[in-house]
């Protein structure tokens, strides 16, 4: 990892195997894939990354590639969204390079086909202007890895041409202490130790949140023309972001100070926040329901747990829109 003074966060991204904390049985299953491609000398084998957003996935694939001693090619998979683009991307792998397709779900049909089509082959096919028959070049022998979040929206037999699976998972909490404690001496930023737990506590068990966090905490302790970030630091930066003792940020707190006034169907509650019911449904209670605030009744409505009310109780008042 590099170890000079750096500003920002992504300064100090993992390089090697041995950097990546976290994710055991995934970094496990990497471990012996890249061995058994040096000692064979070919290839990664082509990966499926399953798991929550902000877990590692695109981090351990850019680790991946620096660990081949190639080149990394990564694209999100709403930004291909033509021939062109598809094309473009396989033609400009080499041999062993890595290809990340991130939020590889996002794919449309026509191009998951075409990709495992690729894989089998390694060609593509070009239409020519004519109409005539398709032109087939040849592809290089690279290593595609598929970033999803929903492995399912992912067609099967593009699935099934993925020889690993790769499953991330939330971080714990002393993992995530690891990784700030880690990164902050990468970065050379002093710190009182007295921040990383209560940091990682605000952090949703995802790195990426807890990273931001520590980078904020700078933010603030540099603006003060203090070197050392410290607990008054980690108070004042979640005070100007809305963020509460869990992690809950303003539309979070304010969902649950709404259902205070008893279970409530979902189109009522992002009425109420001035949000689509998709997005409360996807964004904003999963995590609620995952740590046991918010539950669903038989009918569907939302309520308060235990928790969730003795949780509100605790906390100052918000606004309710």
């Amino acid at each position: 990892m590099r170890t000079d003074h750096a500003n920002d966060i992504a300064d100090a991204a993992p390089a090697s195997l041995t950097d990546l904390i976290g994710q055991r049985a995934a970094v496990e299953q990497v471990r012996v894939a890249l061995d058994a491609a040096h000692q064979d000398g070919k290839k990664f084998d082509h990966a499926l990354l399953v798991g929550p957003p902000g877990c590692g996935k695109t981090q351990t694939a850019k680790v991946i590639a620096a660990e081949m001693q190639c080149e990394f090619h990564e694209v999100l998979g709403q930004a291909v969204t033509s021939p062109a683009d598809f094309n473009a991307l396989l033609l400009g792998a080499k041999d062993r390079d890595v290809i990340l397709i991130d939020e590889a779900h996002e794919l449309e049909k026509e191009f998951q086909t075409a990709l495992y089509l690729a894989c089998d082959q390694r060609r593509v096919f070009l239409q020519s202007r004519a109409k005539g028959a398709p032109q087939s070049i040849p592809l290089a022998d690279f290593s595609l890895l598929l970033a999803t979040t929903d492995e399912y929206k992912l067609l099967q037999p593009l699935r099934d041409r993925m020889k690993l699976a790769l499953r991330f998972g939330f971080y714990a909490e002393g993992e995530l202490v690891e990784l700030l404690r880690q990164r902050s001496r990468a970065l050379r930023w002093p710190l009182d130790e007295r921040v990383l737990v209560p940091i990682a506590a605000r952090s949703r068990g995802t790195p990426r949140l807890a990273l931001r966090l520590l980078q904020s905490c700078r933010r603030v302790a540099r603006s003060e023309a203090e070197s050392t970030i410290l607990p008054d630091h980690l108070d004042r930066a979640c005070r100007l972001e809305g963020i509460d003792a869990v992690g809950l940020g303003p539309t979070e707190q304010q969902y649950l100070a709404f259902l205070s006034g008893g279970a409530t169907r979902l189109n009522v509650v992002a009425s109420r926040l001035g949000l689509h019911t998709r997005t409360v449904a996807e964004v904003t209670e999963p995590f609620l329901i995952r740590i046991g605030l918010v539950t669903k009744d038989d009918q569907g409505r939302r309520e308060l747990t235990a928790e969730g009310r003795e949780h509100l109780s605790r906390s100052r008042p918000v606004s309710v829109p």
